[in-house]
């Protein structure tokens, strides 16, 4: 009955002639509806065999699934042979990607492996001598493999480039050109990107024969109605952090979003151990179960919600006062759909991120392309927790003597109080009930964290000695394109072609900035440094 009941509610990702087993697969991860882009995408890859694609489309707009679904369709089982390969410019993209279309697959006998510099490379050598199917690979480690001669393409029927702009910002665009050479020339491809330069837009022209391009509106990123702050602490001192947050609230309904469906259990299970009202969402719970916890969420039965983001999709619940950043998201666009939960109808809410010292960069950048004000705030200290609850004890114990709804407990509290002073009998009273709760040795100490906002950046410009480049002549040109101080642009080095500056992180993305602009989308002059790969 259950089952039946999920399928009916994915008519529309039927309707787009996707098998049974995906919408089981679909039904048991929370999908109800497709997105547009999904709605546009799914039936040219599913229907029109020899139409590429090229999808305009930001970062949240369900894009993974869009060109997911329909290479588990296509794709034979059990090939032992990479059918299809998925450029991605991160490791953390490549992670995500193969994550999702993992739990996407259902029955179906696919082996997907995510292949990136920092991971062991024998680890992945053994799983490719295994056979995979669908390879998720960043274009360095690509490379890499390709040269080992243990990643072979010539099989390969679909090719897709995801954030290929951000390979083009990356410097990563001949990699991928490197890559294409050793594909098959018979092949599908699909090219996405939250914009669409020149030098992507000219890998179309040139890699692929008949293409369609689908354009998703851009949603208007928006922070009005939500107060945004942010606390530094350090990894192990998340979950510490977050309980104190909830109890100096003197009223909290809210999500907290963690990165994995790993971390949403623990920390949801973490909470209920510790006597919160909370419960976890996520991907692998069943479409009923996943509808009772919601249903208990709206009716305030439980005031906490530990999801995932893919879980959080389609959640619509009003009123709530507070969204976690756990786990600080991977893009502006996803920050902003997070927080957008609160601030509805006309209600401010309050956004929270915890930020690593790892993570201040990642911080800064988000803030910058949402052109919102995140503010920095101290945790609250163990002795503020405490002198919080006392007061709340003595309002809820006032209220309730105003109210008289205590005369079945007058008589025990007239035999206590007979032969003992007032005093003593409700101190003893408030240690039994409340002993664990304003005792400083319950609560573990958070350390406090320095992060590096002076750290810097190094970065790259196409300028050198053959322009008549000089140390002086690079800073007096930075200055005047992106109004930089000059005292903040270091260990310059001049070479005969190109050149190296340093600067803080902040100014590093100002820089950025303004040089990829002034290209207009071709390779900007000022790009920061590749490290080795």
């Amino acid at each position: 009955m259950e089952q039946c009941s999920a399928m009916e509610k994915l008519a529309k990702f039927k309707a787009l002639g996707l098998s049974d087993n995906v919408l089981v697969a679909l039904a048991r991860k929370g999908f109800e509806e497709p997105t547009q882009i999904q709605e546009k995408i799914i039936p040219i890859l599913l229907l029109k065999e020899d139409i590429d694609i090229v999808g305009q489309a930001q970062t949240g707009t369900g894009k993974t699934a869009a060109f997911g679904l329909p290479l588990i369709e296509k794709l034979r089982e059990a090939a032992k042979v990479v059918q299809a390969i998925i450029l991605v410019p991160t490791r953390e993209l490549a992670l995500q990607v193969s994550e999702e279309i993992n739990s996407l697959k259902g029955s179906k006998r696919l082996q997907i492996l995510a292949i990136y510099g920092g991971q062991s490379i024998e680890q992945q050598l053994r799983r490719l001598k295994e056979g995979v199917d669908i390879v998720v690979g960043t274009p360095g480690r690509v490379i890499d493999h390709i040269n080992r001669r243990t990643l072979k393409l010539k099989n390969v029927t679909h090719v897709v480039l995801d954030e290929a702009d951000e390979m083009l910002n990356m410097g990563f665009i001949e990699d991928v050109e490197e890559i294409l050479k050793h594909t098959p020339q018979e092949k599908r491809m699909l090219l996405f990107g939250a914009t669409m330069p020149e030098r992507i837009l000219s890998l179309a022209t040139r890699y692929m024969k008949q293409y369609e391009v689908v354009a998703i509106k851009k949603e208007q990123l928006t922070t009005d109605l939500t107060d945004q702050i942010y606390f530094e602490v350090n990894s192990s001192d998340k979950f510490e952090a977050l309980c104190r947050i909830i109890d100096v609230e003197k009223v909290f309904y809210g999500l907290v979003f963690c990165r994995t469906k790993v971390d949403v259990d623990d920390i949801a299970h973490r909470l209920m151990d510790r006597g919160y009202e909370a419960e976890a969402l996520h991907g692998d719970l069943s479409q009923n179960q996943r509808e009772r916890i919601l249903e208990k969420f709206k009716k305030k039965r439980i005031n906490i919600l530990v999801a995932t983001d893919v879980a959080a999709r389609g959640i619509d619940i009003y009123h709530l006062t507070h969204v976690i950043n756990y786990a600080l998201p991977q893009d502006p666009e996803s920050y902003v759909h997070r927080i957008g939960r609160t601030g509805r109808a006309g209600q401010e809410g309050t956004a929270v991120t915890f930020v690593t010292p790892e993570e201040y960069r990642r911080l800064t950048f988000i803030k910058r392309v949402a052109k919102t004000d995140i503010r920095k705030e101290r945790l609250p200290k163990v002795a503020d927790v405490i002198n919080i609850k006392k007061e709340r004890i003595k309002d809820d114990i006032l209220k309730l003597v105003q109210s008289g709804d205590y005369e079945d407990y007058l008589k025990l509290a007239q035999e206590m109080l007979g032969t003992n002073e007032a005093e003593k009998v409700l101190a003893a009273i408030l240690k039994h009930s409340f002993q664990d709760e304003l005792d400083e040795r319950s609560y573990n100490e958070i350390r406090d964290v320095s992060v590096n906002r002076k750290g810097t950046a190094r970065l790259f410009v196409a300028l050198g000695r053959l322009d008549n480049m000089t140390p002086q002549k690079l800073v007096s040109f930075i200055k005047q394109k992106a109004k930089v101080e000059d005292r903040k642009i270091h260990d310059v080095r001049i070479f005969d072609a190109f050149s190296f500056i340093t600067v803080p992180f902040e100014e590093a993305e100002v820089i950025l900035r303004v040089f990829k602009k002034e290209q207009g989308g071709k390779r900007p002059m000022v790009e920061r440094a590749r490290e080795k790969r």
